[in-house]
């Protein structure tokens, strides 16, 4: 923890049993735990932000990049009737 040996430890404990005195001490560690807690709690919360927010950008960046995929009634392909036409208008014109 932190480097700390189990002396290092003992010497702080006893340093803030001192300063604060035995009724305090609990209370004081009491909040020093909700505290870590909670900065655990939102840093949890900051990440499941950031990933969800990378997430959508990679969607957006995936959707731009790919074709789009016809998967209902509704999709209809691009129209491809009438380039043949054209193509062959294009090559009359050329042999003109």
């Amino acid at each position: 923890m932190f480097g700390l040996g189990m002396q290092e430890l003992i010497v702080i404990f006893v340093i803030a049993l001192l300063v604060f005195g035995p009724k305090k001490l609990p209370q004081l560690a009491r909040s020093l735990g909700r505290g870590v807690a909670e900065f655990k709690r939102a840093s949890e919360e900051l990440k499941e932000g950031l990933s969800g927010e990378m997430s959508v950008e990679e969607e957006k960046v995936n959707a731009t990049t790919q074709p789009q995929q016809y998967t209902s009634e509704k999709d209809e392909a691009p129209p491809t009737v009438g380039l043949e036409e054209k193509a062959k208008d294009t090559h009359e014109t050329r042999n003109v």
